[in-house]
């Protein structure tokens, strides 16, 4: 069993805001700071996938140094991610939860099955 099936998103949080007060490191993070952080690791995890094909990309995935590297820039992205929640006072799940309701009624299915387009440009 993976850690994503048992570990609530409330202990991550936690255990980023313990990480952070540690360090001393809130007095750097206004939301500002943690959005940029975010983008900024967001970018290097695209960086390990730009101007690569899918055949590239899939033999690459089977190297562990670079495996490592993706685990490691999504983990920096769901840093940011847990330390703009706490900053914010966002709940996750339901800030997540409410997002795919808004989603599902801007992209029913007999509509959006099978498009890659925005909801703007369907039917």
């Amino acid at each position: 069993m993976t850690l994503d099936k048992t570990v609530p998103v409330a202990v991550l949080r936690e255990e980023v805001r313990e990480f952070i007060t540690a360090r001393d490191w809130d007095q750097f993070h206004p939301p500002k700071d943690l959005v940029i952080g975010l983008i900024t690791e967001a970018s290097e995890l695209l960086a390990l996938f730009r101007f690569r094909s899918e055949a590239e990309v899939e033999t690459l995935l089977a190297d562990e140094a670079f495996s490592e590297s993706v685990r490691h820039e999504l983990a920096d992205c769901l840093y940011f991610i847990l330390a703009i929640s706490n900053k914010l006072d966002i709940d996750l799940v339901q800030a997540l939860r409410d997002k795919m309701v808004l989603s599902a009624s801007r992209y029913p299915i007999h509509l959006a099955a099978g498009r890659n387009v925005k909801y703007t440009d369907l039917p």
